[in-house]
């Protein structure tokens, strides 16, 4: 004699059929979720993680600041945006020897040393130069114009080298030349170096070829 299996009653069969319809739409849901992360660039992960705000592009142009005191000068130095040299305006005091190479260094270096102002740093502006980092005159023997740091030039974050040869360049504290004539500590020779416009765009990756100066 054949037997058939006795179905479930109609009560359970609705029931069923509802929590298989849930489980699909909650599975659509999440996989709905994951191709929207994976365009963001963020893999995917079933553990959440707090990431903070997403991400800006940084405009590199700090607005400037109107509540300066008058009587300051204006100087431009180059920062740091994107992977980028960027010229910026600083109102710094005038100096008692504006023409002076080296009282024109040590201001501008000042600058460069100085961590960027609320306004710079919203705009994505920021400096390698070291903080520590000094410059003196020439000593005997030494071409003219030449600046000594306090380290040698060489040994220095690329990206900060850059910042310097192309913030002294074309102003007083490269007496007049375009080439920089930079020294450091030892008793090597200085050496010249130009700012050039790999060195502005790519000032991690650039040469920066020092020449010796006759």
């Amino acid at each position: 004699m054949r037997t058939t299996a006795r179905r479930g009653a109609p009560g359970t069969r609705r029931a069923a059929g509802v929590r298989r319809v849930r489980t699909a739409a909650v599975a659509l849901a999440l996989l709905g979720a994951f191709p929207a992360l994976s365009g963001c660039g963020i893999r995917g992960t079933a553990v959440p993680v707090d990431a903070g705000g997403a991400p800006s592009r940084a405009s590199c142009v700090a607005q400037p600041d109107r509540s300066l005191p008058a009587g300051l000068a204006t100087v431009t130095v180059q920062l740091v945006c994107s992977s980028q040299l960027v010229p910026v305006t600083r109102q710094v005091s005038l100096p008692d020897k504006p023409g002076d190479t080296v009282v024109v260094a040590r201001a501008l270096l000042d600058e460069l040393r100085r961590a960027p102002s609320a306004r710079e740093a919203e705009a994505g502006l920021t400096t390698a130069v070291p903080q520590r980092l000094t410059v003196g005159g020439p000593r005997s023997g030494d071409p003219a114009g030449t600046l000594r740091l306090g380290r040698e030039p060489d040994e220095l974050p690329q990206v900060a080298l850059a910042q310097l040869v192309c913030t002294y360049a074309s102003t007083a504290a490269a007496d007049g030349r375009g080439t920089v004539i930079l020294g450091g500590p030892a008793e090597e020779r200085p050496k010249g170096y130009a700012c050039t416009e790999s060195m502005r765009t790519h000032p991690d990756t650039a040469e920066i070829p020092g020449g010796p100066v006759t």
